[in-house]
């Protein structure tokens, strides 16, 4: 698995204060494997073993962004725990991830080594195409400079941030500590949203981007709203099965004046959300660190608000 996607085994050294990525040769990949004897161990103490491997704390300049271990419960049951690093895969990366871990254990249960169909890119070479195709942002000329300047326009003059009635104070520094909130989503409200984005030649995700816009222009009682969403960032498909991080951050930036009717807001965030698509390329990091360089270093206060939408395993 380590030898097929490169970026397991990736580690990143500073180099006068820059990140930069190192591959390293598939010997010196060390992910800390153990082959751990459960046999006998109550529940409770599996899952706080379990749990101390899930916590591990990556020192990503000397370690690679993996960890695995496998616990023998009984002589017939096993169990494997693997923890890969954001930095080194996405939402999307689970499935060639589960995939090839699947086709490697029925080919060595067999007898004989996997035989994958070889990844026609690596993240690296990803990362050396992207900055040969769209250039560098101190180039007016560039592609991703173009971006840049459209994102300047679309956000330029945007609230410094969305005041929601919160129960307590944001911190001056994002903990990034909360709790999750189990919504039910029934499949007739599924339905419903599709039958509306349908009439209106949108999609489910944009009705839902002008339903949330709705809601927190009603709570913070501004007409002028945020919404971060990710998006995969595979625009190509021999991306498809590349494990790697290539999800990035748009800003969806709704305006609600007027009192739009809901066919006019959702015309307004099909809009936006097509021109977003089009300059999708400019890290979220860059456009705090242009737009909003106060927040950079503490929290990002003008997208506080964000849809995550559920990003799809394979292409339809």
């Amino acid at each position: 698995m380590m030898a097929r996607h490169e970026s397991l085994r990736t580690m990143f050294p500073a180099r006068e204060g820059i990140p930069r990525q190192l591959v390293v040769d598939v010997d010196d990949a060390d992910c800390g494997w153990q082959i751990s004897d459960a046999r006998g161990w109550s529940t409770t103490r599996l899952g706080n073993a379990v749990e101390t491997l899930v916590g591990h704390r990556f020192d990503l300049a000397t370690e690679i962004p993996l960890r695995a271990m496998l616990f023998r419960v009984s002589d017939d049951e096993h169990l494997l725990v693997a923890v890969v690093h954001h930095i080194a895969a996405d939402g999307w990366s689970l499935t060639p991830l589960v995939r090839d871990l699947g086709e490697a254990y029925a080919s060595r249960s067999a007898g004989c080594a996997p035989d994958w169909a070889p990844l026609p890119v690596q993240y690296v070479d990803y990362t050396l195409w992207q900055r040969a195709q769209f250039g560098e942002l101190q180039d007016p000329h560039s592609l991703i400079a173009g971006q840049l300047r459209y994102w300047e326009h679309a956000l330029a003059g945007m609230p410094e941030q969305l005041e929601l009635p919160t129960d307590r104070p944001y911190p001056l520094v994002a903990d990034f500590r909360g709790a999750s909130v189990a919504v039910d989503w029934p499949a007739e409200l599924q339905q419903r949203v599709r039958a509306v984005a349908g009439a209106h030649n949108a999609t489910s995700f944009m009705v839902v981007q002008a339903a949330l816009a709705v809601l927190l222009a009603k709570v913070s009682a501004s007409s002028d709203v945020a919404v971060g969403f990710p998006i995969a960032g595979r625009r190509d498909p021999a991306l498809d099965d590349v494990v790697g991080f290539f999800v990035n951050t748009l800003v969806l930036r709704v305006d609600l004046g007027g009192d739009p009717t809901m066919a006019e807001l959702l015309a307004r965030v099909r809009q936006r959300s097509l021109a977003a698509y089009e300059h999708q390329d400019v890290p979220f990091e860059v456009l705090v660190e242009r737009l909003n360089p106060a927040a950079a270093s503490r929290t990002i206060r003008w997208c506080r608000s964000c849809w995550p939408g559920r990003t799809p395993t394979q292409r339809s």
